[in-house]
Order: structure tokens, then C-alpha cells, then sequence
């Protein structure tokens, strides 16, 4: 080999790890992963990308993605690859969109992203790529990150993506407890929704979220008690206590049982310690004091009304008395 040549090729491995540090700076940003067209257009060609992986510098993560970095991949790195896989006008949607934004105590198997109609839709492991009729161009977060829907679309998507009416209630009650969205944000997305089985269960719910009317969860427990075969309360009892007046959600005076409806307003921390010393005041006049949540009267009614039939049983109720 001449001088010359030598001299070439020592340029050329230059020119090809300066490329390679360019790609790896501008991947610093998407943690780590850039996209195959990023790739070339920071001027790394096709055979400069196969040399690096089979060096074990790099890695594949399906047809349209590499990290420049090999090892485990951190979610970060797959919600990236996730859309790129999807394609230009794709973003991260439903649940895997509130994770990447910060939801915490919420888990997903798959990442969920989001394509308009006609999209081309690629399979992957790990991903859940899919086309959707509710697709919008102002529906992803501005901002810079991985790119993802605002946090009401996301909450109500996924929601109606669930896999339970649970699954639906928790995700969406869990983005407001964390202060990601607002039940008044989730009340308006929710009029974008017009055919859903899940509709009305969560328009029910968003109520629930707004501290809505009042009156809905009580009268919630009334018409159930007549379905279940249950004595009917009073609602709204009034009842003086040492420190002052309040009302009593449900009261069954008969057998000493009341039944506290909580909204989401009463996990917060400005209502805790009332709620509390409000419970214990009704406690020492010798009732019995149960709480039923909103949320756990639309998921799980079945345990709360098992519930209240036992404390009903305890203070002397029998079914023979409804039925007489």
C-alpha cells in the first residue's frame, strides 16, 4: 500500500468516527436511539450502520431504529424506537403516553403508539402499533421528548383502550390524583368520544372526578339497596356532633349504619384530617361508620354492598323484614 492510499484511509476512518460521534451526540437526546433516516441524514450510511452493529457498537431494535449503544434498553429508548418503527406522524398514545409523561404506579406490557388512518402499521415485540379513527394533528404534547399525546387525549384513549371497566377507572383517576390532567380537561376530551361501550361508564366517572352533582353517588346506593333487596337510607341526614353540624351521606337510623360516599375530593390532603375527625365523631355516638368510594361503587359494588348487608345483618336486619 502506497503513501497515498494509507493516507486515504487513515481520512476515511476519520471522516467515520467523526460521523459516528455526531450520531451518538444528536442521539443523546432521544435517549440513546435514533432512527435509520436520522441516521443517513447525519450523513452515517447503510454500511457505516452495519459496521458499527456488528462491531457490537451499536444496536438494532427492529427495521427502522438503532441505539448507539449496546446492553439493556431502558423504556425511554423503546418508547423512541416505538415510534420510529411507527413512522413519521406517530406518537406515543393511551397509557404508555402518561408513563413516558410521568404516571407513576401504573404499569403497561405493551407501548402503545398511535397512526393515522391508511398508516403503514409494522409489528414489533414489545409494541402495540395501531391505526385510529380518532387521530388528530393537534393531539400530541408540544414540547420536546419522545413524542406523545397531550395528557387529557391520552387519559380518555386510555381508558377506552382498557382492558377492564377497572383498569379504565384507575388509569384515569390515578392522572388527576397525580395532577397530570384535570377532570374539567378529561370532561372536555370526553366530547370528542361519540360511540364507545365505555362511554357512559366514563362520563359517569368524569363526573365522579368534577365533585359533579353531589347527590349522584347517594342516589347511586339508594336505587341499588332497592335492586339488592336492601332497606332503603335516608340521604343527607343531618346530624350535630362537637364540632358543629354536617350532613350524613347515607344513614340507615334504624340499625346505626351510615355510609360515607367519598369523591376523589376526599383523598386530598386538605380534606383527610376533617373527613377523619368527622368518622370518628359519628363512631363514638355508637353507629357504624363504612366508606364507599365513587370509584370503588362503579368497580367493585358487588364487595361494598356485600359489605353493607353484613353490618346491616350485625345490627339485627334480616332479609324477612325487607320482605315482609
Amino acid at each position: 500500500m502506497n503513501e497515498d492510499q494509507a493516507a486515504r484511509d487513515r481520512r476515511t476512518a476519520l471522516l467515520r468516527a467523526a460521523r459516528r460521534r455526531r450520531a451518538e451526540a444528536l442521539a443523546a437526546e432521544q435517549a440513546g436511539v435514533m432512527s435509520r433516516l436520522q441516521l443517513y441524514a447525519a450523513h452515517v450510511t447503510r454500511a457505516e450502520v452495519r459496521a458499527n452493529v456488528r462491531a457490537d457498537r451499536w444496536q438494532r431494535i427492529g427495521q427502522q431504529s438503532v441505539a448507539v449503544f449496546t446492553g439493556d434498553l431502558p423504556r425511554e429508548a423503546m418508547e423512541w424506537a416505538a415510534v420510529f418503527e411507527a413512522g413519521p406522524r406517530a406518537f406515543l398514545d393511551g397509557a404508555s403516553s402518561l408513563i413516558a409523561g410521568g404516571l407513576n404506579k401504573f404499569g403497561v406490557d405493551r407501548i402503545r403508539v398511535s397512526v393515522p388512518r391508511g398508516a403503514r402499521v409494522r409489528r414489533g415485540r414489545g409494541l402495540d402499533i395501531r391505526q385510529t379513527r380518532r387521530w388528530a394533528a393537534d393531539d400530541p404534547a408540544p414540547g420536546t421528548g419522545v413524542p406523545r399525546s397531550r395528557n387529557e387525549v391520552a387519559a380518555v384513549r386510555g381508558a377506552l383502550w382498557a382492558r377492564s371497566d377497572k383498569q379504565a377507572a384507575l388509569l384515569m383517576t390515578m392522572a388527576v390524583q397525580q395532577g397530570m390532567v384535570t377532570a374539567e380537561q378529561l370532561g372536555k376530551q370526553m366530547l370528542r368520544v361519540k360511540r364507545d361501550k365505555r362511554r357512559v361508564f366514563l362520563q359517569q366517572l368524569v363526573l365522579d372526578l368534577l365533585g359533579g352533582i353531589r347527590s349522584l353517588g347517594e342516589l347511586d346506593v339508594a336505587r341499588e339497596c332497592r335492586r339488592r333487596g336492601l332497606p332503603e337510607p335516608t340521604r343527607q341526614v343531618l346530624r350535630k356532633g362537637r364540632r358543629g353540624t354536617y350532613y350524613l351521606d347515607v344513614y340507615w337510623e334504624g340499625w346505626g349504619l351510615v355510609v360515607e360516599v367519598d369523591g376523589i375530593h376526599h383523598s386530598w390532603a386538605q380534606n383527610v384530617v376533617g373527613d377523619a375527625l368527622r368518622h370518628n365523631d359519628v363512631a363514638l355516638q355508637g353507629d357504624t361508620v363504612l366508606r364507599l368510594p365513587l370509584l370503588g361503587l362503579r368497580v367493585a359494588p358487588d364487595d361494598f354492598f356485600e359489605q353493607i348487608e353484613l353490618a346491616l345483618v350485625a345490627a339485627g336486619w334480616s332479609r324477612s323484614d325487607t320482605a315482609a
